[in-house]
């Protein structure tokens, strides 16, 4: 079995170079050690030595040199969006506060789906749209993944 020890973060390699993908939930993407196998059939051992989060479009880098694509699932999803910068940054404020995995696009969060948070989100004048698209939640301050060159 193929064994994959480190990370090409998405944008940073040739995706049309992978030899295989892996399509994995958001949950399923934040892993350390895992058997994997490929939509084309290809086995690896996912084994890194901490536990990473993996986004869509990562590439896992197998000992022989070769890339695994990694695909974020799609999930059901509420993205949100405020009438201003100071409305979403308080609406970004109360998801926090009550724990809850978000992922930042731009101008829009986008969390989980889920009624009762939801309510509350509305509650605070929040547009919420539900979709469906893979989940790449914020990793936290002290799980940040590190995404700058050294010289």
């Amino acid at each position: 079995m193929r064994r994959a020890s480190a990370i090409r973060q998405a944008g940073e390699w040739d995706s049309a170079a992978a030899i295989d993908r892996v399509v994995l939930d958001g949950d399923a993407r934040q892993r350390r050690r895992i058997v994997l196998t490929g939509e084309r059939g290809t086995a690896l051992l996912l084994d890194l030595p901490w536990a990473t989060p993996l986004r869509d479009g990562d590439g896992l880098l197998l000992d022989d040199g070769t890339i695994v694509r990694v695909d974020g699932k799609r999930e059901p999803l509420c993205e949100i969006a405020a009438a201003s910068t100071a409305d979403l940054a308080r609406i970004a404020w109360h998801i926090g506060n009550r724990h809850c995995e978000m992922q930042v696009t731009g101008e829009r969060l986008r969390i989980r789906r889920d009624h009762v948070i939801e309510a509350m989100l509305l509650g605070l004048g929040a547009r919420l749209t539900p979709i469906e698209a893979p989940f790449d939640p914020e990793s936290g301050a002290y799980q940040a993944r590190h995404r700058h060159a050294h010289d």
